[in-house]
């Protein structure tokens, strides 16, 4: 069983940036692919970054790419998403997830989830 705890949330304004981490309980953190997905009220569930075991691969969708950065740190058994030029729309509850497939971007293929962390970017 692996346990995830995001932390780093909060009430910025449009513009600002914002840094999220997430602590992972697992002995062998660095075998499982490591992804960031938010969801908005009324929303489904979506990836905004995902990271391979060793950090060399990453993933971002249009919506989040340029301003958004995944990053892990294996010895820490952390994952943080670094975000930037926030916008309103931006505004959702965040999660981490941890995933035992290689790398994968596929919200049914992780096996591990945080309980999430609200970010609101105000206008």
């Amino acid at each position: 069983q692996v346990q995830l705890v995001e932390s780093g949330g909060g009430l910025v304004q449009a513009g600002d940036s914002l840094r999220l981490s997430c602590a992972a309980s697992a002995r062998t953190f660095s075998s499982f692919t490591m992804g960031w997905f938010r969801q908005a009220p009324g929303k489904e569930r979506e990836v905004v970054a995902a990271i391979g075991r060793s950090g060399g691969s990453t993933y971002y969708p249009d919506t989040v790419k340029g301003r958004f950065t995944i990053s892990r740190d294996n010895a820490k058994n952390t994952v943080y998403l670094q975000m930037s030029s926030l916008k309103p729309e931006d505004t959702a509850v965040y999660y981490c997830a941890a995933s035992k497939v290689v790398f994968t971007t596929t919200r049914h293929l992780y096996d591990y989830w945080g309980q999430g962390t609200q970010v609101t970017v105000s206008s």
